[in-house]
């Protein structure tokens, strides 16, 4: 097998996630057109596909940026193919942030691949991998925020509306948190190359909890309600109603009833 061969079959997009995009398509088309016999459960899967669709371009953008940094292990590790299954810790990148969204209705940043630091030179080049992720995340809420800041949600069917407005809620709260400069998240990863050699040898110990530290502290109602009042407010920004966001959440929420005034 050649060289070339070799790379073009690391960069062959996984099976698994074409699966997951086409579930992702096909019921957003039955949100769209109210074909589902459940408004509520068609809302719920097509979310929950469209968020695992975006941890994949979360991960993607990680090794892409490495890719192109000096890491060129990435694509042997399966991480260009999108596939979810390839990831060093599918559990935190993709079931728990899942368990969330569900229980929760939060978008909880994974931690997913593994990126060889030494071949890549260059400070500048060491952060952009790191914001790389957030960045894809900062992008699908853009796309699925675009109807309301273009104004043009004529046409759009109301479950429909709700579920972006969810959808991209998620994505917001998952990139506000991946930024936050906490050990062991990405926002950590963009600052790190520019503090001192000292300074990094004692972060370093408490890297593998700071995901579990942000968890807890969001436990906090002080530290809960300052953080969503930012997201509301960049919800706002982004020309989302906080109605038409809690409509999707309650609507994703399938098993509760919905309120009457979040018609679908």
């Amino acid at each position: 097998m050649t060289t070339a061969t070799t790379r073009r079959h690391e960069r062959r997009v996984s099976p698994v996630f074409l699966a997951i995009l086409a579930v992702m398509a096909v019921t957003g088309w039955a949100v769209w057109t109210d074909f589902a016999a459940s408004p509520g459960l068609a809302v719920f899967l097509f979310v929950v596909s469209a968020w695992v669709v975006s941890l994949c371009l979360h991960e993607y953008a990680h090794a892409r940026t490495a890719l192109h940094g000096g890491d060129i292990t990435v694509g042997a590790k399966g991480y260009l193919t999108l596939n979810p299954l390839a990831y060093t810790h599918a559990v935190l990148s993709v079931v728990l942030p899942l368990l969330f969204v569900i229980m929760g209705g939060i978008g909880l940043p994974g931690g997913a691949v593994f990126i060889e630091q030494g071949r890549i030179k260059g400070r500048w080049k060491h952060s952009l991998v790191s914001a790389a992720g957030p960045l894809a995340n900062v992008l699908f809420a853009l796309v699925c925020t675009a109807p309301f800041w273009l104004d043009a949600l004529d046409g759009v069917p109301a479950a429909f509306r709700y579920a972006l407005a969810f959808l991209a809620f998620l994505q917001v709260t998952a990139a506000l948190l991946n930024l936050l400069p906490v050990p062991g998240l990405d926002g950590y990863g963009v600052l790190e190359p520019w503090l001192s050699y000292k300074v990094r040898r004692q972060v370093e110990p408490y890297a593998p909890y700071g995901f579990f530290v942000v968890i807890a502290l969001l436990f906090v109602p002080a530290v809960n309600a300052a953080f969503f009042d930012a997201i509301d407010a960049l919800m706002r920004g982004l020309g989302v109603p906080e109605l038409t966001r809690y409509c999707g959440s309650q609507l994703f929420r399938f098993w509760t009833d919905a309120p009457e005034f979040c018609e679908v």
